[in-house]
């Protein structure tokens, strides 16, 4: 993608100082597996819940070398967030509407939100209570080690991945489906929860879509888009990590799904062809 020298977002906290030292229980590349079941990207409810090991908002030295290793990667993904925020305030501002932008704070091992405490072994997630996506940078390297999906693109769908669900927030969507929390059966929840997970991935193709009109993009980053979604399809992770394939308990949809409404998308640039909740192979 083509990034550098161009604008960054400034709706960005850095808290990278501010994560209380000791990691939660669960945490690093074992708990990244774990948690990946159930929370990879984060979703737009409560991420799932940490200890307080450490001690929430102390703050702790920086670390000079881990700035500077990630001082790239933060540029990058400010400038990503900017991208949206010029996208999607267009398509607002076309509907006679001024669009609401959300925060990206990014922090290290774990953090306190309005949803509760996250951690890095949740991955990034959207907040809906305080409008807030959630990153530690140090998943652009897991994404590369453990799951196999590199490149800066991958990155940049988790970002618009995360914005697709603060989109959701502001029309309503997200809190429909928090309503049907504990009123429907796990299994109905969790259906309409991979079709709130595809529409974010839709979004994400939306926004791509746009991008490379604005001749953003370079070879082959739409391939490392989807090749980030097939790598964290539930299927494939459930496979992975307990060798057997629950259907019941997708959250997020399977490998073929998430690339699909991506590259639909992507396609498109539509945002009226992202109704997942209406689609009926999605019943």
């Amino acid at each position: 993608m083509k990034w550098r020298g161009r604008r960054e977002s400034g709706n960005v906290e850095d808290r990278r100082g501010m994560s209380g030292g000791g990691m939660a229980v669960g945490g690093g590349v074992v708990g990244l597996i774990i948690y990946l079941l159930y929370s990879f990207l984060g979703g737009s409810g409560e991420p799932p819940v940490m200890p307080d090991v450490a001690g929430g908002g102390e703050t702790t030295q920086q670390n000079p070398q881990r700035v500077a290793r990630e001082e790239d990667l933060s540029k990058f993904v400010k400038v990503v967030l900017a991208d949206t925020e010029d996208m999607w305030g267009q398509l607002y501002a076309e509907q006679g509407q001024q669009y609401q932008k959300p925060t990206l704070v990014l922090y290290w091992d774990k953090v306190q939100s309005a949803c509760g405490f996250g951690s890095a072994a949740s991955g990034p997630f959207y907040c809906p209570g305080d409008e807030k996506l959630y990153i530690d940078l140090s998943f652009y390297d897991d994404m590369q080690t453990q799951l196999g999906a590199s490149g800066d693109f991958a990155m940049a769908y988790v970002v618009a991945h995360e914005v697709g669900h603060h989109i959701q927030n502001l029309n309503g969507t997200a809190d429909k489906l928090q309503e049907m929390r504990g009123r429907v059966s796990e299994a109905e929840f969790n259906r309409h929860s991979v079709k709130m997970e595809l529409q974010a991935d839709f979004l994400a193709g939306v926004w791509a879509h746009y991008a490379q009109k604005q001749n953003l993009l370079e070879t082959g980053d739409i391939e490392e888009a989807l090749n980030a979604a097939n790598a964290i399809g539930d299927d494939r992770l459930q496979k992975r990590s307990s060798g057997t394939v629950v259907p019941d308990a997708f959250t997020h949809g399977t490998s073929a799904q998430r690339m699909y409404w991506f590259k639909k998308g992507f396609q498109t640039g539509d945002i009226s062809q992202g109704d997942t909740f209406s689609d009926p192979s999605l019943n």
